[in-house]
Order: structure tokens, then sequence, then C-alpha cells
């Protein structure tokens, strides 16, 4: 390791102490930073820290699309890593092997009415969403600094197929990917690449399954490193608004009425609420009626009835709800690079209320947020 001239704090986990040892890789390589208190904490971090190596030298990594105006200071980092693949004995949905990605299923069924699940089904839904809880919180564990989001893609392929479970986003409507990774101004449909999880950044992990016919489907942002009081803020409100809604289901409800109570929290906060993407029925369809917008004065169709299995995901922005997506087709990003959280929970409508089946499990990691 080279001694700097200046000093720095060590990049070690958990280390806070000066720091004036850089690695000997990262100074050939011209990369910043990189600095270690001593030789035991740069051996410590190795596994994380050598991944630096590849996703941030520039004659191996690049910027696809280097006319875009970004509207923040995330940059897609290339090239992405190949498809992963799926065992052929885990049972596909419709779109796996379409060229274009479509449903065929989806197509077919439209604007049709919401489908209540029978009893039966019901127990092949509470399997497959419990299993997209498990592959969410092994997602969790492994986010830290440095981590490349491709490789919190390949965490949750391999967690997915080890439940013979199809990962539900892989080439639907040919998104590249097994998982939806979105930092910071990204909105949603986030695409894993090789860049590094940073000290600060913030996280949405979106897990889907498909299993015995059925989709699980949930999300959570997470915290990376040092993160500022007004992302934590962001964060903790958005957990605050989907909780308030997920709170008002029950038999008799319209779906219309969860956006105001969404969109009151927010703005209450300080915060708007993202106006193109909306919670959705899920089963059987990957996404299906009813369609449920977060914000306020919106026109969706439906009243609940016990059987609608549907997801509420509220986006929430720290400045304005507009959004636009990079030429990938997928990733939607804030107009002005300010930053985005998102929660989301599959809900059954019970008899008397709501079930809750993508919740915490007892092993689940320790809530960031004390949710």
């Amino acid at each position: 390791m080279t001694d700097a001239a200046s000093k720095h704090t060590c990049e070690a986990e958990g280390c806070s102490k000066v720091a004036s040892l850089q690695c000997p890789n990262c100074v050939k390589l011209e990369l910043e930073g990189s600095f270690f208190c001593s030789q035991d904490c740069f051996r410590k971090s190795w596994s994380v820290h050598k991944a630096k190596h590849q996703v941030e030298n520039p004659k191996t990594t690049y910027d696809p699309f280097p006319s875009y105006k970004y509207t923040g200071s995330l940059r897609p980092v290339y090239p992405l890593s190949p498809r992963r693949a799926v065992p052929k004995n885990i049972p596909p949905p419709d779109y796996a092997n379409d060229p274009r990605g479509y449903s065929r299923m989806e197509q077919s069924y439209g604007n049709a009415q919401i489908i209540a699940m029978t009893p039966e089904e019901l127990e092949k839904m509470r399997h497959v969403c419990r299993l997209g809880r498990e592959v969410l919180d092994i997602a969790a564990r492994a986010i830290k600094v440095g981590v490349t989001t491709d490789e919190i893609d390949r965490i949750v392929h391999e967690a997915t197929i080890e439940r013979k479970a199809y990962p539900s986003p892989l080439n639907y409507y040919q998104f590249p990917k097994s998982v939806c990774t979105s930092v910071n101004e990204v909105v949603c449909h986030g695409i894993p690449d090789q860049r590094p999880l940073h000290d600060g950044d913030i996280i949405n992990i979106d897990i889907s399954l498909f299993k015995d016919g059925f989709h699980a489907d949930l999300n959570k942002t997470y915290f990376v490193g040092n993160v500022d009081p007004e992302s934590k803020k962001l964060v903790k409100t958005t957990r605050e608004c989907l909780q308030k809604a997920i709170e008002m289901v029950k038999p008799g409800v319209r779906y219309r009425d969860l956006g105001s109570a969404i969109e009151a929290h927010a703005t209450a906060n300080g915060f708007s609420v993202v106006r193109t993407y909306c919670g959705h029925g899920v089963g059987k369809m990957f996404h299906s009626a009813p369609n449920i917008p977060h914000y306020a004065k919106n026109k969706a169709i439906g009243i609940m009835k016990p059987g609608h299995v549907f997801t509420i995901e509220p986006m929430i922005n720290a400045g304005s709800y507009h959004d636009q997506t990079w030429r990938d087709n997928w990733t939607a990003v804030t107009v002005d690079g300010k930053r985005s959280a998102q929660f989301e929970h599959a809900i059954l409508v019970t008899e008397n209320g709501y079930e809750v089946l993508t919740g915490r499990l007892p092993d689940s990691p320790p809530s960031q947020l004390d949710f």
C-alpha cells in the first residue's frame, strides 16, 4: 500500500481512524479515495473494495447515454452483465420467453373486472408472498458501501431460483434483470448495473417472484451508510404514507380514496406524490385491475371486496412530483434530480379488514425506521 501525503478517514466498515495508506491498485488506475488506516483494515475490506478496480475504472466501464441530460448526479455504469439463466425445471410466466416480453394473459385481460381469489388461490398467494419477503430480506442484508447493484441482482436471482421460483421482472416487457434497484433520484424501475453503492445513498429494492402460477410483489427503501436527515425524513414519510393507506383497507372502500390519505401526509411533510405510476392488482398476472393511484382526486374505478389482492406502493419525491425516463426506456427519475423513496406491500381484503401478505417475518433484518 502507498503512504499518501494527505490524511483521510479509513474506509473500512466501522472504522473512523485517520488513514494515509492508499490501495496500490487504485493508485495505478487513478481512482479517487481508497484510504485505510492499516494493513489489517485493508485486508478486512478487500472482498468489497476490490470491486472498485472494475466498476470505477473508466477503461472498462462507460456511460451508455453520454449525450443525455441527466437530472441528478446518478449515472448508469455499463456494460450490463449477461442475462442470468433460470433452470428449465422452474415454470416461467407467459412472457419469459417472448422476444418482446409481452404477457398474453395481461394483454387479453385488458381492463376486466377485479378478480377475487378463492381460498385455494389465496394459499398459493400467501406462500409466494412469504418467499418474496424472504428474498427481499436476503437482498437487504447485502446492502453496504461498495456493493454494486448488479451484485444485488445476482443475490436476488440466486435466492429466487433456490426457492424454485422465477424472478418476475426478468424479460417482462424486455426488462433485462431479476430485480429493480432504484438509487437516490430514481423513482422506480432502476436497472442493476456496475455502479457501487456510495455512503449516503438511499436504495429501493423491488422484489417480484412467480411460483405456482402466482406473482408476489413488494419493495422497500434502505439507507446506505450515513444518510442525511432530509433523506431520512423522506424515507420515513414514505413508509408512513403506505401505512396510512393500508389502514384504510376493508370491504366497501373505494380504491380512489387511498390516494387522498397518501397525498395529505406527503404534502404535510413537504413532499410530493408521483402520478405516473400506481399500485395494481397482483396474482396470476404481474399487473392487473385495480389501478391504485397514490394522489388525491384521482378517478380510479372499483370498490374493495373480500378476496381482492393488490399492491399499494407510493413513490414520494423530495421535490417536484414530475418524472422522466432515461434512454434505457425503464429508469424513471425525478425531473429536478432530487431524491425519491418508495415502499410496497401486497394486501388482501378480508371480511373485516386486511391482511398484509408481504409483511415482515420473525427473522427479518431490524428496521431502520422502527417499522
